[in-house]
């Protein structure tokens, strides 16, 4: 079988440690840091497991959230010349995954860590419901089909892959086996919601190119109009366009950034083509495993600091313990079943482990903007529980430390609301906040525990 990434992680390597063969890190780095990590709560973990040892660089700027952040052209090779990289192997993180594969195949020397490695039966599935049925019967002139957001589906299980946003993916193609294929569909709406028919037989069909305009080796791309199967021809890597004609007319395609589509020998079916909520890190008992996991990546590759790295996950994990029984306390004494966070749904892994509810308008991606329906859903949320309080995302703002989201200057003007609180899911940081010294756990402690209390009548 092709030794993928993938392959090595579920073959029983806990963390991709590719550098481990070359013995300890020193004398291996070129680069100004020790090493990178994905966004800032990987970036915090890997400090504190560091110590003096080690030291991590966050590429994602302050005021920026981690999702939807494209590196650019130098990244990779800043990265190569450096001792380690720490990720999420989930398709939230594409850039990440491509880096990784280009370490794997052409920079053995650095160790990469997938902090999710080992957590996936703890990982909370997406959501998905049936695919939708098309609204025959209307009318859809260009000019009314959202072509920049449209999702993208898996059609042997009708799984939700991904989605299209504007100008960049989020999820993608599963791997293809060599004599294999994958089906895949989108669902492509209008300005009012109603899902654009895609047939032979409708004014509206999808297709895709390989994006180079060659040979579309490795994979053979075929199409029918309402849907597009990518077949496993060798081994591979290439990128493809999907392109969405109007009465035979391209009137769309997705250049911007061209879906990777890799054929490998046998595919993962546990890999990252199962498309689970990524914001696992807020839940501070699963971070804790992800601490163990990049500090047992960091004595696999420098054996003779193990001892201190483990020391550091041990003292940085009874902090997080900390966190936890925290918010065990809050879950005990909240008065309030529904809280409303005005912002993308990134604390499912609290709702769960603290038995919370909180509304979001809407899914996973920062990106989505709310529909009318729901700011109206939202707006009712509030009314029916009497909700004075809403909590917000700060990256969601125009500027995150000045800045309320549009939503919530929607609920004060709608709505008996009369405070906002701010809830970061820890994927970025603000200059203000570097100030204050402010990790991952200050972010949880002095800003979001609070603001959950205030929210659920806990304080």
């Amino acid at each position: 079988m092709e030794q993928t990434r993938r392959s090595l992680l579920k073959s029983g390597v806990g963390v991709a440690t590719l550098g481990s063969l070359s013995g300890c890190l020193s004398g291996l780095q070129t680069a100004d840091t020790d090493g990178y990590a994905a966004f800032f709560a990987l970036w915090d973990f890997a400090e504190q497991i560091g110590g003096d040892e080690m030291e991590f660089q966050n590429p994602v700027e302050a005021g920026s959230m981690g999702h939807g952040w494209s590196p650019d052209g130098d990244l990779t090779r800043d990265i190569a010349g450096s001792q380690a990289f720490v990720y999420l192997d989930t398709p939230e993180w594409t850039w990440a995954q491509d880096i990784a594969t280009d370490l794997e195949r052409d920079h053995p020397d650095v160790t990469v860590i997938d902090a999710l490695d080992g957590l996936g039966p703890q990982l909370i599935r997406f959501d998905t419901d049936a695919l939708p049925e098309p609204d025959h019967g209307h009318e859809y002139p260009p000019e009314n089909v959202v072509f920049a957001e449209f999702d993208i589906i898996d059609l042997r299980s009708e799984e939700q892959l991904g989605y299209w946003h504007t100008d960049h993916w989020h999820g993608g193609i599963p791997d293809v086996e060599v004599g294999g294929q994958v089906p895949v569909g989108i669902v492509l709406r209008d300005e009012t919601d109603r899902v654009v028919p895609l047939d032979e037989s409708s004014s509206y069909q999808i297709f895709a190119r390989v994006a180079t305009g060659e040979s579309s080796d490795p994979v053979t791309i075929r199409s029918d109009g309402a849907s597009v199967e990518f077949h496993g021809e060798s081994t591979g890597t290439t990128d493809v366009v999907f392109e969405i004609y109007h009465d035979s007319e391209l009137v769309y395609e997705t250049i911007d950034d061209p879906a990777r589509v890799t054929v490998v020998a046998e595919r993962d079916d546990d890999g990252a083509g199962a498309f689970h909520d990524p914001h696992a890190w807020v839940d501070p008992v699963i971070a804790q495993e992800m601490v163990e996991t990049i500090s047992d990546g960091f004595a696999d590759a420098d054996p003779d600091n193990a001892e201190i790295y483990a020391e550091n996950a041990d003292a940085y994990n009874s902090r997080l313990q900390s966190v936890h029984e925290q918010l065990e306390v809050l879950s005990e004494t909240a008065d309030r079943d529904v809280a409303v966070f005005a912002g993308h749904d990134s604390f499912a892994y609290v709702e769960r482990r603290y038995d919370l509810t909180l509304h979001t308008p809407v899914g996973i991606s920062p990106d989505a903007a709310e529909s009318f329906q729901d700011i109206s859903r939202t707006i009712e949320v509030v009314n029916t529980h009497d909700i004075e309080t809403v909590l917000y995302d700060p990256f969601e703002a125009p500027d995150p430390d000045n800045d309320l989201p549009e939503m919530v200057e929607i609920l004060f003007e709608q709505t008996a609301v009369t405070d906002a609180k701010p809830l970061s899911p820890a994927s970025g940081t603000t200059e203000e906040w570097n100030e204050r010294g402010w990790g991952f756990i200050e972010q949880m402690e002095e800003m979001n525990i609070p603001s959950l209390q205030a929210a659920f009548g806990a304080e």
